[in-house]
């Protein structure tokens, strides 16, 4: 599916995004999307080759500059000494997306300790190092958009997905927390995918079909019975909506969790 973005060509000229976990799928959809919107970006993965080849996409589409990071987000040391290099040297960030990909499915009861630790490194660690490095400069230009990229299971858990579940309602704890101790000038947000096309979701059915003795067509048929828009959202769906977040228009919007997940919810 190609989502015509919503915005105009300008409308984040000027601004400078951090979007992590940009190698693939949500991430890599809303860079593009913020590349049309005019933004400076950022590119934040572990995979240094497909970000570069998605930075020369990002020229082509309107960025002005995309520069590389790859990183680890599970290793802190590396967010510590790289983050504050690059915005001393390329100014200050005025937009972050704190995205990264989630844990394995399974059963809670039979987490272990380092199956918790090694997700809230890559997720709530990183965030919180992301934002302690890019909020000074945030405040400094009176401008700032933090989105972090969630799951609808922070209000209803998915089944099969112990972990996950549990550390993504932590993130949304965090952001809305932070969201009455941040500037006037920044927002937080938190997006809620639903089941949406990505390798990641890809994944998840043929890990859930090995443990039913069914095919991942059964498993994706069974998730979309419960959706009314009856088919899975496309990443560039959910990244329009993160880049309005990011918009001087989307200001007033601070401290909300927005599910784009075909109306699958059935919670207020």
């Amino acid at each position: 599916m190609d989502i015509k973005s919503p915005l105009a060509a300008d409308s984040l000229n000027g601004k400078h995004a951090i979007v992590c976990g940009a190698s693939s799928g949500i991430g890599r959809a809303s860079a593009l999307a913020l590349s049309k919107a005019g933004a400076i970006l950022t590119l934040i993965s572990r995979s240094a080759d497909k970000l570069t080849a998605l930075a020369n996409e990002c020229h082509q589409l309107g960025a002005s500059e995309a520069y590389v990071i790859p990183i680890d987000l599970e290793d802190g040391r590396s967010i510590d000494g790289l983050i504050p290099k690059h915005i001393e040297e390329n100014g200050p960030v005025h937009i972050l997306i704190n995205n990264a990909a989630g844990p394995p499915s399974g059963p809670l009861l039979e987490a272990t300790e380092e199956d918790f630790l090694k997700p809230l490194r890559r997720h709530l660690f990183a965030a919180q190092k992301m934002v302690a490095h890019c909020l000074p400069g945030m405040e400094e230009e009176g401008y700032g958009r933090i989105i972090n990229i969630i799951s609808t299971s922070v209000r209803e858990p998915i089944a099969n997905l112990g972990v996950s579940n549990t550390v993504r309602g932590a993130m949304a704890g965090w952001s809305k927390t932070l969201a009455t101790e941040l500037p006037p000038c920044v927002s937080i947000n938190n997006i809620l995918p639903g089941f949406t096309d990505t390798g990641r979701l890809d994944s998840l059915a043929n890990q859930i079909s090995e443990k039913r003795g069914c095919t991942p067509d059964d498993v994706r048929a069974g998730w979309l019975a419960g959706v009314p828009a009856n088919r899975l959202i496309d990443p560039s769906e959910t990244a329009a909506a993160i880049a309005f977040l990011c918009t001087e228009a989307g200001g007033a919007i601070r401290g909300v969790s927005l599910a784009v997940d075909g109306g699958r919810m059935r919670s207020i």
